[in-house]
C-alpha cells in the first residue's frame, strides 16, 4: 500500500469526507471462531440446516431463502435469520476507530451482524436507517430508527411509492443526526430487519437504478464524498449493484481493501467506479491506519480494550 492511499484516506477521514462501506468480510477481525456468519456461504448454510431445500440451490442464499419463504413462509426465514445473528460479538478495533472520529456523517454497513451499533452507541447524535422486506413492510423501502430501537415518525418517515412519495424521504429528526449508519440488507438488532430473499431483492433492484430505495440522507450525504470499501467482494452482480448504486453522484475517487486477487468483472468494477485496490491484509491495513493515532494521544489503542 502507498503511503500517498494511506495519507489520502487518513486525511479524507478527518475531514469528514470518507464513508467507511463495510461488508461480510470485516468480521474476520473477531477472530475464527466468530459465532456469527461470516460469508454468504455460511450463512446460506445455516438456512438450510434448518429446512430442507432442493440441492441446486443450496449454495445460493438469495434462492434459498425463497424457497423456505415460499414453503415454509417468511416468518421461517426470519426466524432462522434472527437466531443466525443472535449471538453478541463485541465490536472490532475497526468498528471502534471509525466510531472514535470527529466526522463520521455515514457508515455503510452490508452485513446483518450488530458490531457497528454496538461501537456507535457511545456517540451524542446518531441513528440508523435499515432496509426493510416488502413482504414484512409493504410500502415501506426503511425504516428509520433511534439507537434504542423505536421508530421515528413511521407514519411520515416512508410511504407507498403508488401514492406519488419518495419511500425513502427522512424524517426531521432523522435528517438531523450527525451520524447515520445505512443498513441497506437490514440488520438483526435492533428490530430484526432482513432483505434476504429473492423476492426481497427483485422488489429493490427494480427501482434502484432511479435511487428511489436509497434513503434521502444517503443521497445528500454521499455528494462529494469518497468510499472506503472494507471486508467487500464485488463477485456478483448484486454486491456490485448495491454498492454502484449507494455511490452513485459521490466524488470520483475511492478505495478498496482487496487483497485477493480480484475476478475480471470486480477488476472491471473497480475501473469503472475508480476504485483504488489496496492489496492488503485487512488487519494490516486498520493497523497502519490506526497507528498514527495511536502514536499521537499515547493509548489509544489500549484505551479500546
Amino acid at each position: 500500500m502507498s503511503q500517498v492511499s494511506i495519507e489520502a484516506i487518513r486525511s479524507a477521514l478527518g475531514a469528514g469526507t470518507l464513508i467507511p462501506y463495510l461488508g461480510s468480510g470485516v468480521l474476520a477481525l473477531t477472530g475464527e471462531d466468530c459465532p456469527v456468519p461470516t460469508s454468504a456461504d455460511q450463512l446460506v448454510a445455516r438456512l438450510t440446516a434448518k429446512a430442507s431445500v432442493p440441492h441446486k440451490i443450496r449454495n445460493n442464499l438469495s434462492a434459498a431463502a425463497q424457497f423456505i419463504e415460499n414453503f415454509k413462509h417468511r416468518k421461517t426465514v426470519a426466524k432462522a435469520m434472527a437466531e443466525a445473528f443472535d449471538p453478541k460479538v463485541p465490536p472490532t478495533v475497526l468498528h471502534r476507530f471509525f466510531a472514535a472520529q470527529p466526522k463520521l456523517p455515514l457508515v455503510v454497513h452490508a452485513w446483518y451482524d450488530d458490531l457497528p451499533q454496538q461501537a456507535l452507541a457511545g456517540r451524542p447524535s446518531w441513528g440508523i436507517v435499515q432496509g426493510v422486506s416488502q413482504s414484512e413492510h409493504f410500502g415501506n423501502w426503511v425504516h428509520y430508527l433511534r439507537p434504542d430501537g423505536t421508530r421515528v415518525d413511521a407514519r411520515a418517515a416512508v410511504t407507498s411509492a403508488v401514492d406519488g412519495m419518495s419511500p425513502a424521504v427522512a424524517p426531521v429528526e432523522a435528517a438531523n443526526w450527525a451520524t447515520l449508519l445505512y443498513q441497506p440488507l437490514g440488520s438483526v438488532r435492533p428490530a430484526a430487519n432482513f432483505l434476504v430473499s429473492d423476492t426481497d431483492y427483485v422488489e429493490v433492484l427494480t427501482e434502484i437504478d432511479i435511487q428511489t430505495p436509497i434513503p434521502e440522507p444517503v443521497q445528500n450525504i454521499r455528494r462529494g464524498r469518497h468510499f472506503l470499501f472494507l471486508g467487500c467482494r464485488f463477485a456478483n452482480q448484486l454486491e456490485r449493484t448495491f454498492a454502484r448504486q449507494i455511490m452513485k453522484r459521490s466524488s470520483d475517487k475511492h478505495w478498496a481493501v482487496l487483497p485477493q486477487e480480484p475476478t475480471r468483472n470486480e477488476a472491471r468494477f473497480l475501473v469503472e467506479q475508480n476504485i483504488e485496490r489496496i492489496a492488503i491484509p485487512l488487519d494490516r491495513f486498520i493497523g497502519e491506519l490506526v497507528q498514527p493515532r495511536e502514536s499521537a494521544n499515547g493509548a489509544w489503542m489500549a484505551a479500546q480494550h
